[in-house]
């Protein structure tokens, strides 16, 4: 499991979140608690829709994919 930094604003009678670390990942809910789960599923969709652009891109191309680990402070 990953973590990131979600960032939640109340806007009028809605939560508008986003997360610092993955641009695109945004969302709101009627409640703070709708707000989170929405950007859990935002995120994996990011997750998901940027690995499928990434790998469409590669097709026919002689490239290597391999996993990395980052620490950030």
């Amino acid at each position: 499991m990953e973590r990131f930094t979600a960032v939640f604003e109340r806007d009028g009678d809605w939560w508008v979140g986003s997360v610092e670390e993955l641009p695109g990942a945004n969302t709101q809910g009627r409640t703070l608690d709708e707000a989170r789960e929405n950007l859990r599923d935002a995120v994996a969709m990011v997750i998901a829709a940027n690995r499928d652009l990434a790998r469409r891109d590669a097709e026919g191309r002689d490239v290597i994919r391999e996993e990395i680990q980052v620490a950030v402070a």
